[in-house]
């Protein structure tokens, strides 16, 4: 089969789609919280109820909704519009329900049900979307160019929605919610438009190219009654956290962007109550991070395929962890409040921020790669249900401690003067919160291996796989052999679907104590 040529348009297009994943979570954290409990007369209790609420959901959903896109293929709307991309131009449309969250002066009700609405969209659409870059190459310098273009954007749609508040604020006044409404509004369309660009410029893996392992799955699918099903997904579900380098990946995943979440959450209150300064420097500082992250990912898609990624991810997360320190020094120094001081300790912060977006993005696109040489299958889609669960519960679990940290010491909504206990409480939360998460992803980082060389080794042993119909292969170095074992967590001999892993496999009798390695 002739091997697709990728051209720019298809790394911009591909880019693109995470207008909705970053652009609307970057609005959300920073902003949604402070709306509520600004404009909206919700207590910061209640604001937090509505985020756990949706956390209860997507708790079923992600996972249902990863499930649901590896089987997809089988019907006849995934044979023709893509078992991954039926998904995304349904989402089309639906985007627009985003805008319905940013209405002033609702029922508390209407905010649940409009937040739990467009949350169901989130996902239905961001994990289909998340299993694209595996699907359309297993190059490793391709995946990294993916990923840069997907985070790029990002990082666009994110100075987006740092600056865009803060310029309606000052038009509408600051006072007024519609500011926020239009802001989302602007977000819906542009969600909307890039999402159709995701549709028409991206692809899936052509049928020629599944396994043997894979194809047997699909016929065991059509047989299953709905209680096999969901026991199936139970186990798929579960075995992915048997991965060790997934388990790795989500160390990273969850200490830089809990540390953001935990970051964006009370930094605008940061500004307000503690610096006394408008909600419009807040937007400005935030736009200043915005641009400086988009920098740090153009930099850090050479980066990471020169060092590899665990060496950039402590570099950026250190640039973070300084600036976190520079925010917490400014007010207990008792300097002046310095315009140009904060903008230079929040473009340290965003350079820092960038890199920590880009790294995690980066290593999930080879994570498929590992769990191929493990179980024999491609499954994408269930580690994307898992990733975007996990990323949306970082985000609303952030922001629900915020809030009820934030109630517990004393906040009074709508007022604009919080008491010193307060001011101390936003404080620890801004430094201290954001610096120990951040500080569990350095140490996981330690342990992480992939890299350039040895993801080549790892495809080579795959090629092999394939063409041997997924038995083990036999002729392999000392030096490959260690690599693959390393990458794995498991013995060479025990790889290709010859252990327990996935539903597929769930019946081998191979023990998992002696399949592990050791060191995990």
């Amino acid at each position: 089969m002739k091997k697709r040529t990728i051209r720019l348009h298809n790394y911009l297009a591909y880019g693109s789609g995470d207008f909705l994943g970053a652009g609307t979570t970057a609005l959300t954290s920073a902003w949604l919280l402070y709306f509520y409990t600004t404009f909206c007369g919700l207590t910061a209790i209640e604001a937090t109820f509505i985020f756990f609420s949706a956390r209860v959901l997507d708790a079923v959903l992600s996972p249902l909704m990863g499930y649901l896109t590896d089987n997809f293929g089988n019907t006849w709307l995934g044979r023709h519009f893509g078992r991954r991309k039926f998904f995304i131009l349904l989402g089309i449309p639906c985007v627009f329900s985003y805008s319905l969250m940013w209405m002033g002066d609702m029922q508390f009700w209407y905010y649940l049900i409009t937040y739990l609405l467009f949350d169901s969209v989130y996902t239905m659409i961001l994990v289909p979307y998340e299993t694209l870059v595996p699907e359309m190459t297993d190059d490793f310098k391709q995946k990294a160019k993916f990923s840069g273009a997907r985070i790029a954007l990002a990082q666009t749609s994110a100075i987006l929605a740092a600056f865009l508040p803060g310029i309606l604020l000052t038009h509408f006044g600051k006072d007024n919610p519609i500011s926020f409404f239009y802001a989302s509004l602007v977000f819906s369309t542009l969600c909307a438009i890039t999402l159709t660009l995701v549709y028409l410029f991206t692809w899936e893996r052509p049928a020629e190219l599944k396994s043997q392992a894979v194809l047997k799955l699909e016929r065991e699918k059509q047989q299953l009654t709905l209680m096999q099903s969901l026991k199936r997904l139970h186990i798929e579900l579960s075995s992915t956290f048997r991965i060790r380098i997934f388990r790795q990946h989500l160390g990273l995943y969850l200490g830089g962007y809990i540390a953001q979440d935990i970051f964006n959450a009370v930094f605008t209150y940061y500004v307000v109550f503690v610096l006394m300064q408008s909600a419009t420097v807040a937007s400005q500082l935030m736009g200043v991070m915005s641009i400086l992250q988009l920098v740090a990912v153009l930099c850090m898609i050479p980066l990471c395929i020169r060092l590899g990624p665990a060496p950039s991810y402590r570099l950026v997360v250190t640039l973070f962890g300084i600036a976190v320190i520079s925010y917490g020094t400014l007010y207990y120094l008792s300097l002046d409040y310095n315009f140009l001081l904060l903008m230079v300790i929040s473009a340290i912060a965003g350079l820092g921020r960038g890199g920590i977006n880009y790294v995690p993005w980066n290593i999930y696109t080879y994570i498929a790669d590992v769990d191929e040489a493990i179980t024999a299958q491609r499954r994408e889609g269930v580690f994307a249900g898992i990733m975007t669960l996990t990323r949306k519960a970082s985000q609303a679990g952030a922001v629900m401690l915020v809030g009820i940290v934030l109630q517990l010491s004393g906040f009074v909504s709508g007022q604009s003067m919080q008491t010193m206990a307060v001011k101390h409480t936003i404080l620890g939360v801004l430094c201290i919160g954001t610096l120990v998460v951040l500080c569990i992803g350095f140490y996981i980082s330690l342990r992480f291996k992939l890299n350039l060389k040895t993801h080549g080794v790892l495809q080579e042993e795959i090629h092999k796989m394939r063409a041997a119909n997924q038995t083990v292969p036999q002729d392999i170095t000392p030096e490959a052999r260690a690599t693959v074992e390393m990458l794995a967590g498991m013995k060479y001999e025990s790889l290709w679907g010859n252990n327990n892993i996935g539903y597929l496999n769930r019946e081998k009798g191979v023990p998992e104590k002696a399949a592990q390695l050791k060191h995990v």
